[in-house]
């Protein structure tokens, strides 16, 4: 019995952590239960979606799989060689045989190294285009995505998802699973030569197997955990940090950057608890599985030498030196794969968690889509019409309650009162960033939802308050990727709304640099590139919302140039709370919470005496009283 006392010890040590693994996997399988931090979608589902990115790659993948066999052949045949060599020089021997195994030795090596860059640089090639399709499908589904849905969706989540999530996934393509599929391939194949080399040492290491195997599941859902932790962490801090970026002008005005700091070091404070849980993790899996590997050496050690030296035989099976010499080998080259599932297992957790979150965005549905049977529209009128609509963005909080309204080809049509009545509203529906819950609109006659949305908005140019220049220079922000488009007829734009009076006075001209979202330019200077921008794309119907609202009063003067020859072009639409400029509207509609209350032309209105002339009434005094 005491011969035996160190194997007991072993497996006594072996069988008290996996007694307190699964202890720990049980109670944390019901506090996820609990905590709902299980993942939403499988793993099968995962990889079947994954897989079919992979699935036009499938012969680049087959030729890695073929390459991918020579270098096997390495971890297969060189402990047998080994071992060959072992038996060789125990007694005397011909150098010419140790020279061949040697050579065929080093022929095996070459082979395997050669195989081995080669299946690299085949896979980064594939992964980087299935990480690129990825991205563009992320990408070209938020572009999809409606207003509303935008809306309730932080930048920094779709930055995320498009950006940093795909790097994870393409580990998957570019290591893991042809690492996870090499290295089952060794297991089976080293397990093979084991048992043909020795099965009575062979079925002593299989009795290691299934602690690895418990091991490795408890692994997985531990690790499932903390990545979705970390990934979530991750998100939190992109988040915060792209709208606190970009509000950082409102925080030091406000001298609030302690407290941004103290929220930003609670993101970051939580980020480095996921990381560290997911290191623990890590940490505690390849330990446990490098102890397996080591006990499984000393009871070969232990029975194997013990064989030899006393001439035993297991099953009828000698041990000779060389045996001990192969299987101490493979015991390497079996336990190593394993060992490595914890770096596999972890890049293959972090993928299926980016992979679930990519996946999620793709799964929304856009709300607002083409109908089957929609139509191309070469050209429009610009005859717009509102029959009866209603609606809403929140349940039971109408914004529009049944607006009717015709606005004839080339008309130009103003839409006044308080904020919140349903103006921008009204210019968000007919370009349908938003569909409607009743009613119907009419571009030339045909319903809006007959048309398909990429023909409807090429038709309409759009001016808003807050103008969005991209970083680049002003020839790119006016263009936007239009070609055929030379800088004479840039120039002409820019003359047509009055924005060559800086542009030429800038030194570069055209190619002045903008700096972020415009921020090197005037709002005056911003909302003329704008009003440029829309001549060059030469739309049907100009839509203007609050476009004069925050400029000064030269501006404004060359702005008020600028739409009486914009007028000519074809329907314009605008909202403005300075009554300046719509006087010379074709047609004026007063709403009031969500209902137009008056409509007529400038000098109707003020004839009738209702809202619009109170409202014009107010703001000329209040420009009065300013001006003293």
């Amino acid at each position: 019995m005491r011969e035996y006392l160190p194997v007991l010890i072993v497996g006594a040590i072996i069988g008290v952590f996996s007694v307190v693994f699964l202890v720990a996997f049980l109670l944390e399988k019901d506090k996820k239960k609990s905590m709902g931090w299980e993942r939403n979608m499988s793993d099968r589902e995962i990889i079947r979606r994954l897989l079919a990115y992979a699935k036009p790659y499938k012969g680049q993948f087959l030729l890695v799989f073929l390459v991918m066999l020579f270098s096997i052949v390495y971890d297969v045949a060189s402990p047998l060689l080994i071992g060959r060599i072992e038996e060789l020089i125990k007694d005397s021997f011909p150098l010419s045989e140790l020279f061949s195994y040697v050579a065929v030795y080093a022929g095996i090596l070459v082979v395997s190294l050669i195989s081995t860059y080669a299946q690299a640089m085949l896979l980064q090639k594939v992964g980087q285009k299935i990480l690129s399709q990825i991205r563009m499908d992320t990408f070209t589904h938020i572009e999809q995505l409606s207003h509303e849905q935008l809306n309730r969706i932080p930048v920094g989540k779709l930055v995320t998802r498009v950006s940093n999530d795909p790097n994870s996934i393409s580990f998957l393509f570019t290591n893991v699973l042809v690492t996870m599929a090499k290295n089952s391939l060794v297991i089976l194949g080293v397990l093979g030569a084991m048992l043909v080399l020795n099965y009575a040492l062979t079925l002593m290491v299989l009795c290691f197997v299934p602690f690895v195997v418990l091991f490795t599941v408890i692994f997985r859902k531990f690790s499932r955990k903390v990545h979705r932790r970390v990934n979530d962490a991750t998100t939190a801090i992109n988040t915060y940090l792209s709208e606190n970026l970009s509000g950082m002008k409102i925080t030091q005005s406000f001298n609030r950057e302690d407290r941004k700091m103290t929220d930003f070091e609670t993101r970051s404070t939580e980020l480095k608890k996921a990381k560290n849980a997911r290191m623990l993790v890590f940490g505690i899996f390849r330990p446990m599985v490098y102890m397996l590997y080591i006990s499984s050496v000393l009871c070969l050690f232990y029975f194997g030498a013990k064989g030899h030296i006393r001439n035993l035989h297991w099953f009828g099976q000698s041990i000779s030196s060389g045996v001990i010499v192969s299987f101490y080998m493979y015991l390497n080259k079996f336990f190593n794969p394993i060992q490595t599932l914890a770096e596999q297992f972890d890049m293959l957790q972090r993928s299926f968690a980016a992979a679930e979150k990519i996946f999620s965005i793709l799964d929304i549905v856009p709300e607002v889509v083409d109908e089957p049977d929609a139509v191309e529209l070469d050209e429009i009128r610009g005859e717009i019409e509102f029959r009866d609509v209603w609606f809403r963005y929140k349940v039971d909080e109408w914004v529009l309650k049944g607006v009717s309204f015709h606005v004839m080809p080339g008309q130009t049509v103003a839409f006044v009162g308080p904020t919140g009545s349903g103006k921008t509203t009204i210019l968000s529906l007919i370009c349908r960033n938003y569909d409607i819950q009743k009613g119907q609109i009419l571009i030339d006659g045909r319903d809006i939802r007959t048309i398909k949305i990429a023909s409807l908005r090429r038709h309409f140019g759009q001016m808003l308050q807050d103008v969005f220049l991209f970083s680049g220079d002003i020839r790119s922000n006016l263009l936007l990727r239009m070609e055929g488009v030379d800088d004479r007829e840039v120039m002409a734009a820019c003359k047509y709304v009055n924005a060559d009076s800086f542009i030429n006075r800038l030194e570069k001209g055209l190619d002045e640099p903008v700096r972020e979202r415009g921020n090197n330019f005037s709002a005056g200077q911003r909302q003329l590139l704008s009003f440029a921008r829309t001549i060059l794309h030469k739309p049907s119907v100009i839509i203007l919302d609050e476009a004069t609202a925050n400029i000064d009063t030269e501006t404004e003067l060359l702005i008020q140039d600028s739409l009486e020859r914009i007028k000519t072009i074809g329907t314009m639409l605008i909202v403005a709370h300075r009554l300046s400029t719509v006087q010379h509207a074709d047609s004026i509609l007063v709403l009031s919470h969500g209902e137009i209350v008056e409509r007529g032309t400038h000098q109707e209105l003020l004839a009738a005496k209702g809202r619009y002339y109170k409202l014009y009434t107010l703001q000329f005094t209040k420009q009065e009283l300013m001006k003293r």
